[in-house]
């Protein structure tokens, strides 16, 4: 009985991790189509984009930005709905010429989303 519980137990940790492994899939696609022309691939701010806003884009990477991830956990998340630089975003975009296509947020693609940059920023030194 043990061993069929222990190997249970085991699976689920699999499971688990392949779960979180294809929602990171879905917020680095998410994360590569939607910020990376500002932020860079590597969210240091290396986009193409990324220095053609006022402000210009911040380094994600940033130990300012990871103690203000780690005191607000939704701070990426917020970002992204609550726009606080008004149309910064938009704007810079619409100003050298890029378009991108509407996107139908869900709720996972704001988790998936957030979980990657979260990861990434955490990693980087």
């Amino acid at each position: 009985m043990k061993i069929v519980f222990i190997a249970s137990l085991g699976f689920l940790s699999l499971a688990q991790t392949s779960l979180s492994v294809a929602d990171n899939v879905n917020g680095k696609n998410i994360y590569l189509q939607r910020c990376a022309m500002c932020h860079g691939a590597d969210l240091k701010a290396t986009g193409p984009l990324a220095n053609k806003s006022n402000p210009p884009t911040p380094n994600l990477t940033a130990a300012a930005f990871k103690k203000r991830l780690n005191d607000y956990p939704g701070v990426i998340v917020s970002s992204i709905i609550l726009r606080p630089n008004g149309d910064l975003i938009p704007r810079t975009l619409r100003e050298n010429g890029v378009k991108l296509a509407p996107f139908d947020w869900r709720v996972k693609d704001f988790r998936d989303l957030n979980e990657y940059m979260s990861g990434v920023i955490s990693k980087s030194r």
